[in-house]
């Protein structure tokens, strides 16, 4: 049995841990609530505008735009959205097991795949890997702005332009509730039909000044949306699983100090117990 020395600085130790989970808790459910209120914001443009390019391919524009174009498959490109730092649970495991599963199923087709990376943690996972990475991007904080992933998401689609991946895909967290976060697969390019039951046999959109112009902005506008709601997702998923894993920590923490306190116990009374026998057992000699 350890000394009560040793068992008294192993108390100290895991209360100090115990201080800073407790506040890392507190800190991620303060940021959490501001979080999930940008994701909320973002999800009612993002879900429409999806719905709305879905359409497209159902219109009959002059114009046909190259992200309509469905190619067979040689090459893909997979966005890969996680959170810069960790302890927050398996969030971003989970998000990497999924991009992993995509990623076998695309090579076991034949197809190539090349990478997008937005958070440290996807650049420090995938680097090893040996995988080619044609943009990454990290520090984005807890609130993170279009004009910080454009221009990753514009080499990806220039790629795509140019035939070097023909299907996109993000691969990101998505929030259910504060205990329960899903990684999800989403196919961007080319663009998916949503909702054709409502859609009449043949009908269009009316374009001005001309369907090429629009077409192109709103197609960056569809892109720029749900690259940017998949990354406030991110963070709000990660904000609730790291409160909740620090909560876990915490009460671990709690539950180790009552075992050590215990033991601290039972060698204090062990010490005190020998002494009075050695106490006792002098007298007895004199």
């Amino acid at each position: 049995m350890p000394g009560t020395k040793e068992i008294r600085t192993k108390i100290a130790s895991v209360k100090s841990t115990q201080k800073i989970t407790k506040a890392m808790e507190m800190v991620a459910a303060s940021k959490m609530r501001r979080a999930q209120d940008r994701m909320r914001l973002s999800r009612p443009y993002a879900e429409k505008i999806r719905v709305v390019i879905g359409h497209l391919n159902k219109a009959n524009p002059d114009y046909r735009h190259p992200f309509l174009v469905a190619r067979e498959p040689k090459s893909i490109g997979i966005i890969v959205v996680s959170s810069d730092r960790g302890l927050c649970g398996a969030l971003n495991t989970n998000v990497f097991k999924s991009t992993l599963m995509l990623m076998r199923e695309w090579q076991g087709k034949g197809a190539n795949v090349n990478l997008c990376l937005l958070g440290n943690k996807a650049a420090g996972f995938f680097r090893r890997l040996g995988v080619p990475i044609l943009a990454s991007v990290g520090g984005l904080g807890d609130r993170p702005h279009v004009k910080d992933l454009l221009g990753s998401v514009k080499v990806m689609l220039d790629a795509y332009r140019d035939g070097t991946i023909d299907r996109l895909f993000i691969v990101n967290a998505q929030f259910v509730n504060t205990m329960t976060q899903k990684p999800v697969v989403t196919q961007l390019l080319p663009v998916e039909t949503i909702d054709a039951g409502e859609l009449q046999e043949h009908w269009d959109y009316i374009y001005e000044p001309n369907a090429a112009e629009i077409l192109d902005a709103v197609f960056m506008r569809y892109i720029e949306s749900q690259v940017y709601r998949s990354a406030v997702e991110s963070v709000a998923c990660e904000m609730s699983a790291r409160m909740v894993a620090m909560k876990a920590a915490s009460d671990n923490a709690g539950k180790l100090i009552g075992d050590l306190q215990l033991v601290y116990n039972k060698a204090r009374q062990a010490a005190i117990t020998k002494e009075l026998a050695e106490i006792v057992g002098g007298a007895a000699a004199v």
